[in-house]
């Protein structure tokens, strides 16, 4: 996604001191909507994302805290705690200041070194006690912003198990991944750094103009004057140095689409002989780049060296006033050291306030998004009293008093019997959009153990079939009946468990060869998966490995070949032990040797289920007990390989182009 993303690092990137502390500098980038986090090399001139409905999600979050109030009031009381003894110990130690003064320049005066001592150890204790109460604040912080990431995470994945297939079918997987990871790790970022700062500002803020005004109320004014020169003066350079990280932005993602392209396909750029171009096109965006580059770090660099000038003018300003004032003795040397203190600590908590304000914008944007998604329509919900399919024994009594299957799915609140594969499809209509049917008025009758081959052109509705079957989508008319019983008078996880799947595109994961076998089933022992890998043909392959079945396959199980990946998949139905076998012809991508073993595999794993075929090559499918034929959403033709070609239709004409393409190739 293109949205930014500001983690913790950016929440503590902003200023580099703990707010309060003497010698804190002034304004800074940052606080302008510059500064670590803000995107780009330098992190410049990127627009703050921000919410559509600020209000609306930004309650909904805080009702993630509701179950930590009292831990946020104790987290609240210690950063209050915390600053304000920080924030006393400038004035502490002017008197300490103004002691020596005294004791060393006024006649007849010495300087008092136990009154100097004690003001030391008040001074170490009330650091001491600020540093305490700033543990305790971060403690309890940290577990309140852990606890209420954790619901929030463990709410979304519980939303993602529940949503349908066509959720997942619109967005990338870049997207959810973007909203369920990034998203969520944003505002753990924020409640973590960000809260606590942006309440210790606020009472740094507070506390420092009380301090000051308690010093010198025309020193005040000095310094607050000055504040509205350095906003005037960096808002002017910000609006200028915008426009070329702007460029610099745009340069910087054609340059990067450029390298992932060219990198990417780095074999077909040498083989049709474009390095030149290619390096022709780098140079030029990298030209750009380095144009709009310079120009906005240059300006923008400006902004600390203007922002020091009038920093200094302030500060000189107020020494010369503060000179004045002692001299007068309106006020002691201490006083001035003090303010001195508190005026370089003043502009710190505004600049802090002002970036965090900027980071909670983009955090409640994060919320809005996981919140978007939390509202998302979930698949409908189960039918009342849904019922769940027995597996392994007959168990439901009202099948053993004689009852039909149908009957007993309306007559017994137990488990149904253990599934048969007889498979119906009764005036079926479907659509993805309410306005456009793409299925209409279906029929099909699949008997137990029979061998059912769909095929049709892309987009003929083949996995839309299959999708309907297992409940992936809802229909829009008609029904389903597994042995009888309305699909949706079942339970999705058990509709589903009765189901084994081999696609053309293999799913493995990061973890051993027995792990991914034993997938199909929990519980499975060993020696069961060991007789599920011989039984599809992949025991001898798997013993070859240096690891065996403890053989640890990478994330994208690219240590093993794609035909190896295939017989691992069919060793993992043939474990599963299904009634009905969905199977999306797995041997277009592999040789002719390692398509005869899967082809073995896959008809061990067919004996006596009942099993949908997606057919891409028409000759691996000519026993099959019945061939649909389908286009545009609907059954054209149906029957026996030998009666459609008696035909002569859609399925004769495409079985003879392709029969048609091999002899071609043979003469060739």
């Amino acid at each position: 996604m293109s949205q930014q993303q500001i983690g913790p690092q950016s929440a503590q990137g902003s200023g580099g001191q703990r707010p309060g502390a003497p010698g804190s500098g002034g304004p800074t980038p940052a606080s302008f909507g510059f500064g670590p986090g803000r995107g780009g090399p330098a992190g410049m001139g990127m627009p703050v994302e921000k919410a559509k409905n600020f209000k609306d999600t930004f309650r909904r979050l805080v009702g993630y805290l509701q179950p930590h109030r009292f831990a946020l009031i104790v987290v609240f009381l210690t950063a209050v705690l915390s600053t304000v003894f920080s924030i006393i110990g400038p004035k502490i130690l002017g008197n300490a200041t103004t002691a020596i003064f005294e004791g060393t320049f006024v006649p007849g005066a010495k300087i008092d070194f136990a009154y100097i001592a004690d003001i030391l150890l008040v001074l170490a204790g009330l650091y001491i006690i600020s540093s305490l109460f700033g543990f305790v604040q971060q403690y309890v912080m940290a577990s309140v912003a852990q606890k209420t990431v954790r619901d929030l995470r463990r709410d979304v994945n519980e939303k993602l198990a529940r949503l349908p297939l066509k959720y997942f079918d619109s967005r990338t997987h870049g997207e959810i991944m973007s909203r369920a990871v990034n998203d969520v790790d944003n505002i753990s970022g924020t409640l973590q750094q960000s809260l606590t700062q942006f309440i210790t500002s606020i009472v740094t803020l507070l506390g420092v103009v009380v301090m000051m005004l308690s010093i010198s109320w025309v020193m005040t004014l000095i310094t607050i004057v000055t504040l509205p020169l350095s906003f005037l003066s960096i808002r002017m350079i910000a609006k200028r140095s915008q426009l070329y990280f702007k460029g610099q932005q745009k340069s910087l993602g054609e340059l990067n689409g450029h390298i992932e392209e060219m990198y990417t396909g780095h074999s077909i750029v040498k083989a049709f002989g474009h390095e030149e171009k290619s390096i022709r096109r780098f140079d030029e965006v990298n030209g750009r780049l380095y144009e709009s580059g310079w120009r906005a770090q240059f300006v923008s660099g400006m902004i600390m060296p203007l922002m020091g000038f009038i920093g200094n003018i302030g500060y000189v300003l107020v020494s010369v006033a503060g000179g004045l004032f002692v001299l007068g003795r309106s006020i002691t040397i201490g006083d001035v050291q003090a303010f001195i203190s508190y005026s370089r600590q003043f502009t710190m908590p505004i600049t802090q306030t002002a970036q965090i304000a900027n980071i909670i914008q983009s955090t409640i944007a994060s919320a809005e998004r996981i919140f978007e998604l939390l509202d998302e329509t979930e698949e409908v919900p189960e039918a009342a009293g849904a019922r769940e399919i027995a597996r392994g024994g007959q168990t439901a009594a009202a099948f053993k008093a004689g009852h039909t299957e149908e009957t007993a799915s309306k007559a017994i609140s137990g488990p149904l019997a253990p599934p048969k594969g007889n498979v119906r499809f009764e005036h079926v209509k479907f659509g993805y959009k309410e306005d456009v049917t793409l299925i209409e008025d279906m029929n099909i009758d699949v008997k137990s153990g029979q061998t059912v081959a769909i095929v049709g052109p892309t987009g003929a509705g083949k996995t839309t079939l299959i999708n309907l079957l297992m409940r992936f989508y809802e229909l829009s008319g008609g029904r389903i009946t597994i042995d009888g019983a309305d699909i949706t008078r079942l339970k999705r996880g058990s509709l589903r468990s009765i189901f084994g799947m081999v696609l053309q595109d293999t799913w493995l994961f990061n973890g051993t060869i027995r792990d991914n076998i034993a997938y199909g089933r929990a519980g499975a022992t060993e020696e069961e998966v060991v007789r599920a890998a011989r039984a599809a043909n992949a025991d001898h392959f798997i013993r070859t490995l240096p690891g065996g079945y403890d053989t640890v396959l990478n994330e994208e199980a690219s240590n093993i070949s794609q035909g190896q990946k295939q017989l691992l998949t069919i060793a993992r139905a043939i474990l599963a032990d299904p009634a009905i076998l969905i199977l999306d012809e797995a041997t277009s991508s592999v040789d002719t040797r390692t398509e005869i073993h899967i082809q073995r595999a896959m008809s061990e794993l067919m004996q006596g289920r009942t099993s949908f075929v997606i057919a891409h090559r028409l000759s691996t499918i000519r026993d099959a007990d019945l061939i649909l034929v389908m286009n545009h959403g609907s059954i054209i033709e149906q029957g026996t390989h030998e009666e459609l070609l008696t035909k002569g239709g859609f399925y004769a004409d495409l079985y003879q182009s392709q029969f048609s393409g091999r002899k071609t190739q043979k003469a060739i």
